[in-house]
C-alpha cells in the first residue's frame, strides 16, 4: 500500500468535526525518512485555529459530560475495533512517516487499541466514595468528574501509541481533547480523527491540529478553557510548557527524557541478558524515552558480555522498515545522525572502544549501523545526555553497590532494567533503583496494564494502568447536611 493510497493519509486538521487547512493555507512537507520521498503535506496552523479547536472542544465538553460511563466504554470499545480493522493500513502509514519496521508498527498500533480497550473498560470504574461522617445528621461523597478541555502535545517516535495513552482516558473520563502531534510524523495522529469519526465520537470531542509548535502550544498553556496540559517529549520542553501552564494553574501531566540503566550482575543469564539488551537498546533505532542509555556490567562477565552483545548488534537487519525482515529503520532525520556521531566522537577521545558499528550505514541517508562501545566511562556525554539513537556504551562496575549509585547517578529516572538469578538481589535493586519502571530480566516491560511515568526529571504523573485515568478526573467532596438524624 503507497502513501497515495492509503486511507489515513490526510493533509487536513480536524476541528469541530470539520477538515479544514490553515487559515493562511500554510502547509509543511512530510518526508519518509527510509527513502527522502515527500508522502505528504501538512496545515502550517498556529494560534487562531488552536483557539477556535479549544472553543470547539470547550463548547462539546458541555455536552460530552452529560454522557454515561457506559456510552462512553461502547464508544472506545468500537474505536478499539476500528483500529484493529485498519491495522495493517495504519502500520504502514506510521512506518513510512516515522521508519521503524512494520512490526513494530503493527505492535505500536496493537497497543494503541489495546490502551483503548483498557480506558472503556476503566470508564466504567472511576469510583467516588461515601466517607463515614463525624456529623449524624450529615453524610460526606466524594465523587469524579471530567477535568474538561485536556490538551496532548506528542512526540515523533511513537506517533500512535502516545496519542492512544492520552485520548482514551480523556474520552473515558468525560473530556474533549485539542491534540497536537509531532510535525515529522503527524499523520498517525491525523489519523486519530478520522479513526474517532469512524467510531461515531461527536464532533468536537477531539480535534487534531498540525504546525508550528510554539503557536499551538503557547496557545494551548494561556487559554483558560485548557484545564489540562499532558506531554510527551524532551526534559527541556517540558520545563517549559510547565512554566507556560503556571499561568492558569492547569493540571500537568508529563513524560520526559531518560537515561536508562541496563545493569548485568555476575550472576546474570547472558545470553538472556543480551536477548533483553538487544530488545531494550535498538527498537525504533534507539529512539525511545525507555530504550537502555548506559549498559552497566559487572567486572567478571564484562568480557562476555561485550562479546556476544557487539555480535548480536552486529547481526540486525538495517534497512526500510517496509521491508521483511528489517529489525532496524533509518534515524528520524539528518540531524539525529549528527547527534550520534557527536557523541561517538566524545566516547572515542575519552578512551572509548567502538566494537560495532560507529558510522553511517552504507544504504546512506539517515541509516546508522548498530553501535556498541566498550569501556565506556562517567566522563563521556552520555553518561550524563539521552542519547536517542543506536549507541550502547558499556560501563564497568566491581559490586551491587557501585553499580546501584552508578545507575541512579542522574537527574532522570524514567526506566530501569538489570539481570540477575539471586533472589534477594532482585528486591534490594529494584528497591533500591530511583526510577519509574523496573524490568527484571526483561528488556521489554511496557505494557497498558501497568502504570507508566518517572521519578526526578523523567517527568510528573502516570499513564496507562488504573493510575492514567486520575490526571483526568477531578475529586469533589459533597457534604450533605439537615438530615434531621
Amino acid at each position: 500500500m503507497s502513501a497515495e493510497n492509503n486511507t489515513f493519509l490526510k493533509n487536513k486538521n480536524l476541528i469541530d468535526g470539520q477538515w479544514v487547512d490553515a487559515d493562511g493555507g500554510e502547509t509543511i512537507n512530510v518526508n519518509n525518512p527510509a527513502t527522502g520521498e515527500i508522502i505528504g503535506t501538512i496545515p502550517k496552523s498556529g494560534k487562531a485555529e488552536t483557539a477556535r479547536a479549544i472553543e470547539a472542544a470547550q463548547k462539546a465538553f458541555e455536552t460530552f459530560r452529560k454522557t454515561s460511563a457506559l456510552e462512553r466504554s461502547k464508544m472506545l470499545r468500537k474505536l478499539h475495533d476500528v483500529i484493529m480493522e485498519n491495522q495493517e493500513a495504519l502500520a504502514r502509514l506510521l512506518t513510512m512517516e516515522q521508519g521503524k519496521s512494520i512490526v513494530e508498527a503493527r505492535g505500536e498500533v496493537g497497543m494503541s487499541a489495546g490502551y483503548v480497550l483498557w480506558y472503556a473498560e476503566e470508564a466504567r470504574r472511576m469510583y467516588g466514595d461515601v466517607v463515614p461522617s463525624p456529623w449524624a445528621d450529615r453524610r460526606i461523597m466524594v465523587t469524579k468528574q471530567p477535568v474538561g478541555v485536556i490538551a496532548a502535545i506528542t512526540p515523533w517516535n511513537f506517533p500512535s501509541s502516545m496519542l492512544a495513552r492520552k485520548i482514551g482516558p480523556a474520552i473515558a473520563a468525560g473530556c474533549t481533547a485539542v491534540a497536537k502531534p509531532a510535525t515529522q510524523t503527524p499523520y498517525s495522529g491525523i489519523a486519530w480523527g478520522i479513526l474517532c469519526e469512524m467510531a461515531g465520537i461527536p464532533a468536537g470531542v477531539v480535534n487534531i491540529l498540525t504546525g508550528s509548535a510554539s503557536e499551538i502550544g503557547g496557545e494551548i498553556t494561556r487559554n483558560p478553557h485548557v484545564k489540562k496540559v499532558t506531554f510527551t517529549g524532551s526534559t527541556e520542553i517540558g520545563k517549559l510548557l510547565l512554566k507556560q501552564c503556571a499561568g492558569t494553574v492547569k493540571k500537568v501531566s508529563m513524560e520526559l527524557g531518560g537515561n536508562a540503566p541496563f545493569l548485568v550482575f555476575n550472576d546474570a543469564d547472558i545470553d538472556r541478558a543480551v536477548e533483553g539488551a538487544i530488545a531494550a537498546k535498538y527498537r525504533n533505532s534507539g529512539q525511545t524515552c525507555v530504550c537502555t542509555n548506559r549498559f552497566l556490567v559487572q567486572s567478571k562477565v564484562y568480557k562476555e558480555f561485550v562479546e556476544k552483545f557487539s555480535a548480536a548488534a552486529s547481526a540486525l537487519k538495517v534497512g526500510n522498515g517496509l521491508e521483511d525482515g528489517v529489525q532496524q529503520g533509518p534515524l528520524i532525520d539528518m540531524n539525529a545522525v549528527e547527534s550520534v556521531e557527536a557523541m561517538i566522537e566524545d566516547a572515542t577521545k575519552k578512551g572509548g572502544k567502538i566494537v560495532a558499528g560507529g558510522k553511517r550505514h552504507k544504504l546512506g541517508g539517515s541509516f546508522f549501523e548498530p553501535t556498541v562501545i566498550a569501556d565506556a566511562k562517567p566522563r563521556m556525554r552520555f553518561a550524563k545526555e539521552e542519547i536517542f539513537g543506536p549507541i550502547s556504551p558499556i560501563f564497568k562496575f566491581k559490586d551491587e553497590e557501585e553499580g546501584i549509585a552508578m545507575a541512579n547517578n542522574t537527574v532522570f529516572g524514567l526506566a530501569a532494567y538489570f539481570y540477575t538469578s539471586d533472589l534477594g538481589r532482585m528486591f534490594r535493586v529494584s528497591e533500591a533503583l530511583e526510577y519509574g519502571l523496573v524490568g527484571v530480566n526483561e528488556g521489554v516491560i511496557t505494557t497498558v496494564e501497568a502504570p507508566f511515568g518517572g521519578f526526578k526529571e523523567s517527568g510528573l504523573g502516570r499513564e496507562g494502568g488504573h493510575q492514567g485515568i486520575e490526571d483526568y478526573l477531578e475529586s469533589k467532596y459533597v457534604c450533605v447536611g439537615g438530615l434531621g438524624l
